[in-house]
């Protein structure tokens, strides 16, 4: 059985390369954006509106035209200024999303870690 100094040990160098591995996909997140551009693929994969799929495979499924309307993002498409469409702006406003979304998973997963230690005892 790990005492409670190995456990924290192992929590610690856990917490470390999830950080490692969130920082990196911090980093990777404007290939998104600069893939699509660089290809003349139009949106980054997946990020359509109801409007874009219904040009791309001719109709809207119920589900999407349900719910489509039920959220807007607080920043759309990642930026402040919507209407500046540099790729460097544009890919810093992605990488900073990206850390803000990192950085909140985080916190979140430390509270359930200490949680789940705390209530181990």
């Amino acid at each position: 059985m790990l005492s409670e100094k190995g456990v924290k040990m192992i929590m610690n160098k856990l917490q470390k390369k999830i950080l490692i591995v969130l920082l990196c996909l911090c980093i990777i997140t404007p290939i998104g954006i600069l893939l699509p551009a660089f290809f003349n693929a139009g949106d980054a994969w997946g990020e359509w509106s109801a409007q874009t799929v219904k040009e791309l495979v001719g109709y809207v499924p119920k589900g999407l035209e349900k719910y489509s309307d039920v959220w807007k993002a607080p920043l759309t498409d990642y930026t402040v200024k919507s209407n500046d469409k540099s790729m460097v702006h544009q890919s810093g406003y992605y990488i900073v999303s990206g850390i803000f979304g990192a950085t909140v998973t985080y916190v979140v997963m430390l509270l359930i870690s200490r949680l789940i230690i705390k209530n181990g005892k």
